[in-house]
């Protein structure tokens, strides 16, 4: 039996990105307090999981003042929402094929 390992993404692998993902898939966009509450993390490991998948261009960070507080968003990109999609449907047929 062939199981399709071979088609999950490595951008995904970390459970951070997973959920960082997850959020932005369901949302338009998320800023940094939120993202950080809803994952349980820290700042430094938020920030350093968001770079990654901004390297990738999975994601788009905009940095905004709100008033006079600096505001980090973050949206998922359209290449983003493909690549994860994808890894959702080979993580799918992957639990499939293991019955």
């Amino acid at each position: 039996m062939n199981i399709p390992i071979d088609k999950l993404n490595k951008a995904f692998e970390s459970r951070i990105r997973l959920g960082i993902m997850s959020v932005l898939m369901v949302n338009d966009t998320v800023d940094f307090a939120r993202m950080k509450e809803l994952l349980q993390t820290t700042d430094g490991n938020l920030a350093s999981h968001v770079a990654a998948l901004e390297k990738e261009e999975f994601v788009k960070v905009t940095k905004q003042f709100v008033g006079k507080k600096p505001n980090t968003s973050f949206r998922a990109t359209k290449l983003g929402r493909k690549a994860f999609s994808d890894h959702i449907d080979a993580l799918e047929k992957l639990l499939k094929s293991a019955r």
